[in-house]
């Protein structure tokens, strides 16, 4: 599992736009958004990198959490 610190995500459509962003990369990847912790935790065949990608596309930044 990888986990992404998104300090940005403050809201459902975030998450949404997140998930969405995530799972278009990779159809079957587990996607949790907490909006309390701000932590994206994802399980995914794609490697961090391409994750974070898809994270930053939809304009938030992105950290290893």
């Amino acid at each position: 599992m990888t986990k992404f610190q998104v300090p940005d995500m403050s809201c459902g459509h975030c998450s949404k736009a997140i998930t969405k962003a995530i799972t278009e990369l990779d159809p079957a990847a587990q996607v949790t958004c907490d909006l309390e912790s701000k932590i994206v935790s994802v399980e995914s065949a794609q490697d961090a990198a391409a994750l974070k990608g898809a994270i930053e596309s939809e304009g938030y930044a992105v950290s290893a959490a």
